[in-house]
């Protein structure tokens, strides 16, 4: 069984007291690719230091919404630079963030935006943070969709609607630990989604699954949104984990 996390902060100083020890849970539970999505510039030096013989870790660059404070000086131009090289494979993580803060509304819109230009001109996904902002970040995924935005609502908590909105506007959906918590409501709008647009992701050191919700998150704990998956698709958990690392390499185009 091969697990992809398609989001995993795992460059984070949450893990450097015990990494390899994260890297051996994460082989041993079938995880062998693993996405790092960017949260400032200062990320992509941080990600250099992960590397392990059986796992392959993906780079995306981008500015976490909760990071724009104002306005970004040359965030395009840096954007592209970064993004533009081969190694990178997505944009983001970006979008909107109206739970810590509504003071930056206005820039946070405008560095979405520019994510998603960025996006189209290198022909890359663009990793999509929402936090108590559905309509506005869907608002402006639809008025940037020209036919050539691809992308993933990461870390998806939306409606039946919202999530068939996000399809149609040709978005994948991160599937992540909330989908196991009990009174989340995600595993009921799930079940009603279509696996092909699904792909699993952890968000660690965040959004720990169940049964260890509470703990640190990282990458094994992704076989727990695996086999909730599973249960609510009616299907085994290799299943599961062929299908979702598949839709992960078709997303960002991994041969």
């Amino acid at each position: 069984m091969i697990l992809a996390d398609t989001h995993c902060h795992l460059y984070l100083n949450h893990f450097e007291e015990d990494l390899d020890e994260v890297f051996k849970r994460a082989v041993n539970s079938g995880v062998r690719h693993i996405f790092l999505p960017a949260i400032d510039w200062h990320s992509l030096e941080q990600m250099e230091k992960l590397n392990h013989p059986e796992i392959t870790f993906y780079k995306m660059a981008g500015i976490h919404p909760c990071d724009i404070k104002g306005e970004r000086p040359a965030l395009e131009e840096k954007l592209m630079e970064y993004c533009s090289q081969p190694d990178i494979v997505g944009v983001g993580e970006t979008g909107l963030d109206y739970y810590w803060s509504k003071e930056h509304i206005p820039e946070q819109k405008r560095s979405l935006r520019i994510h998603c230009d960025v996006a189209k001109a290198v022909n890359k996904p663009v990793i999509l943070h929402n936090r108590e902002s559905t309509s506005d970040l869907l608002d402006i995924i639809e008025e940037e969709q020209d036919g050539n935005l691809k992308g993933v609502w990461h870390c998806f908590s939306g409606t039946v609607d919202e999530g068939k909105r996000a399809l149609d506007l040709g978005l994948y959906i991160g599937i992540g630990g909330v989908a196991t918590f009990k009174n989340a409501g995600v595993d009921k709008v799930v079940k009603e989604l279509p696996l092909e647009i699904m792909i699993l992701e952890t968000d660690a050191p965040y959004l720990t699954p169940e049964p260890h919700r509470g703990e640190r998150n990282e990458p094994s704990y992704i076989k727990y949104t695996a086999e909730k998956l599973a249960e609510l698709k009616e299907l085994n958990t290799k299943d599961i984990a062929k299908v979702t690392t598949l839709n992960a390499f078709r997303l960002f185009d991994i041969n």
